[in-house]
């Protein structure tokens, strides 16, 4: 079994609050390791080293802290496949999954090689008699993040990336679930040329989240998780004077028109709805088919395939479609929230209760699930899910089909499968969510766009990654310049004037 530690000041140090978290292996059920839980005198240390970081730091010109960007990502397609093995073995998900991750993340890292441009300030000359006036955009000082388990590559670096691009010193605070990724990226951040103490991954739990949230040397926090604890981290972190951004929970509706390409929308809802094992905060949970006739027709497109999906250990390799969920824990609560549906009224179509894996009974594998006549006042519709489990809510029209979406609390993202121009259009213009597809089942943005949804999915200003992310992590000075003239009428030069 393996002791994982805390990287601080450029180096991994043990634990000493005495306090550690088990880390498993989801395919067996085995622990694998142990993740030490930081004291707040732990946090606090971390965050002294990197306010004595931060300003030289800071002072560095943007292109070549762009340049150390540009090592970083090497590094990342060098050791892509060791990340992934990392990230798979802890998480659970499988290989492809797990290279998407740390691709997804590693494409927000290109962005961040364009921080000279990104960081570029606005200059007005003559704005007056004499007078100049042009603005600065400055680094914050130390920034944190609270990163969730179904992400340990992507959203790291979405966060850390920007922030270090914009001349902020970092401190990660990881899901203590699968937190060894985390530390492999900090590791390679330096080797990239990163200086020590700028990029620190301290794990730990509400005692190392508080202490962040309360710590008054760090400015901004951002957060992915679920939305009571993003309100809670929001509020707290609010009120301590810290720009926060906290993401939340999601209910991702995709409505299918009658038009629709009934084949591809099947296979879009297989992918959104069960890859990753459904913990993913953009999987597809809800179909909505407009129309008895469609919801009939989609249902019998659904059931083969979800029958023929594939479930294991990622060892396994590409013969599986995906593997275990995170934990026992989580698997209880999916199955739980499963027979809740079927105690309300749903109807359970495809029942993956009694799946077991020879080999792997141990492992938190949850068989594929789909319920059709769910309606808005079930738990397995109203509450996330966060596992692979479909659940079919029939509508009579268009408009009942976009209420239900607009309706809900929660706005991270949504789609509609249609042929027709003029409904995907008003969809996407009159819809109350954050992320919309277009005959797209999961409409996460690039990264040269910005991640983020509405409602109760997401707490503040500003989003994710793109133009926002640079936003957040900058503050903007406006510098209005005024120097008296010393020039003469006809061009002779007064020093006169200048004393």
């Amino acid at each position: 079994m393996k002791d994982l530690t805390h990287y601080i000041g450029g180096a991994h140090q043990k634990g000493t609050s005495g306090r550690t978290s088990d880390v498993y292996n989801p395919a067996t059920g085995e622990v694998q390791a142990q993740c030490p839980l930081a004291s707040a005198e732990e946090l606090n240390r971390a965050v002294e080293i990197a306010a004595e970081a931060q300003p030289a730091w800071a002072a560095t010109n943007p292109q070549r802290r762009a340049r150390v960007m540009m090592e970083f990502v090497r590094l990342l397609n060098r050791d892509m496949d060791k990340l992934a093995e990392a990230l798979s073995s802890e998480h659970g998900k499988t290989f492809p999954d797990a290279k998407g991750d740390v691709q997804r993340g590693l494409e927000v890292v290109e962005y961040c090689i364009g921080a000279p441009q990104l960081l570029k300030g606005e200059f007005t000359d003559g704005a007056g008699p004499g007078i100049d006036m042009y603005s600065m955009k400055q680094a914050l000082g130390v920034c944190a993040g609270i990163t969730p388990f179904n992400f340990p590559a992507m959203i790291p670096m979405w966060m850390f990336a920007p922030a270090l691009a914009c001349g902020n010193a970092f401190i990660l605070k990881p899901s203590e679930r699968d937190p060894s990724v985390p530390l492999m990226l900090a590791e390679l951040m330096e080797e990239a040329g990163l200086p020590k103490g700028l990029l620190q991954v301290v794990n730990g739990d509400k005692e190392a989240v508080d202490a962040i949230l309360d710590h008054p040397v760090i400015q901004s926090v951002g957060f992915v998780g679920s939305t009571p604890i993003a309100e809670y981290i929001y509020g707290r972190g609010c009120s301590n004077g810290k720009r926060v951004q906290c993401f939340g929970g999601a209910k991702n509706h995709m409505i299918i028109m009658p038009d629709a390409d009934l084949d591809q929308a099947a296979d879009a809802l297989i992918g959104a709805g069960y890859g990753a094992a459904g913990e993913r905060c953009m999987a597809i949970s809800v179909a909505v088919p407009v129309g008895d006739e469609t919801a009939d027709r989609l249902i019998e497109k659904l059931v083969p395939r979800i029958e023929k999906l594939k479930v294991g250990p990622y060892t396994a390799g590409d013969d599986v479609d995906y593997g275990p969920v995170v934990t026992a824990a989580a698997k209880e609560k999916i199955l739980g929230l499963v027979q809740t549906g079927i105690d309300q009224g749903a109807e359970l179509v495809v029942d993956g209760r009694d799946f077991s894996l020879q080999g792997y009974e141990d492992g938190f594998f949850v068989g594929p699930h789909l319920f059709d006549k769910v309606t808005p006042d079930m738990d397995i519709y109203t509450q996330e899910i966060f596992g692979p489990v479909l659940t079919t809510v029939r509508a009579a029209s268009y408009e009942e089909a976009i209420s239900l979406a607009m309706d809900h609390e929660y706005g991270n993202g949504t789609a509609i499968y249609t042929r027709d121009g003029d409904a995907a259009r008003d969809f996407a213009n009159r819809i109350n969510i954050g992320m919309v597809g277009i005959n797209v089942p999961i409409p996460v943005p690039l990264a040269y766009h910005t991640f983020g949804g509405w409602k109760k999915s997401m707490f503040g200003d500003l989003n994710q990654h793109g133009p926002d992310a640079f936003k957040f992590y900058t503050r903007t000075k406006t510098v209005t310049s005024r120097w008296p003239s010393g020039i003469k009428e006809g061009g002779e030069f007064n020093f006169k004037a200048m004393d």
